[in-house]
């Protein structure tokens, strides 16, 4: 299955899976970074769908994917968002990290904070529009945390 035929079909799929639970919408999905992007219009049931933490939306992820992969389909990598949660959370992470990277920058002391891994990508990309700062992940597993901190500069 190639590229545009695993968008058709994640988007079907999501559709279909929807309908069990009387959900009856139009999924838009588009392409970036190799990644499925689905977005489903918001209903009455947004925070069915959401669950608590995300929970249900990362387990939709997770059986969208899983049907790619059994496809063999060429992309496989899927991220699915409801009446944009997702989007809104990301402006939200992002607003608190020109926040920690405000206080690392004044302070000097780095930070270290526990965030999910769709957080920390949201985390690096705000930091990499400033040259003096340097985010990196340390740890395993749940345990993972981000590190702010200034670019120690070397005499030469």
């Amino acid at each position: 299955m190639n590229k545009d035929e695993s968008i058709r079909f994640a988007s079907r799929y999501l559709e279909d899976l929807l309908s069990f639970f009387g959900i009856n919408v139009a999924v838009s999905s588009t392409i970036d970074d190799e990644v499925i992007q689905l977005s489903v219009p918001s209903t009455s049931l947004n925070s069915l769908l959401i669950g608590r933490n995300a929970d249900n939306l990362r387990a939709l992820q997770h059986i969208v994917s899983m049907a790619l992969v059994s496809k063999e389909a060429e992309v496989t990598r899927v991220s699915v968002d409801v009446a944009n949660y997702k989007r809104q959370r990301a402006d939200r992470i992002s607003e608190k990290a020109e926040g920690w990277i405000k206080k690392v920058r004044e302070t000097g002391q780095s930070m270290e904070i526990n965030l999910n891994a769709a957080d920390r990508r949201i985390v690096h990309k705000v930091a990499q529009d400033y040259s003096d700062i340097e985010t990196h992940s340390e740890g395993e597993g749940r345990e993972r945390k981000l590190i702010i901190s200034k670019i120690k500069i070397r005499d030469e």
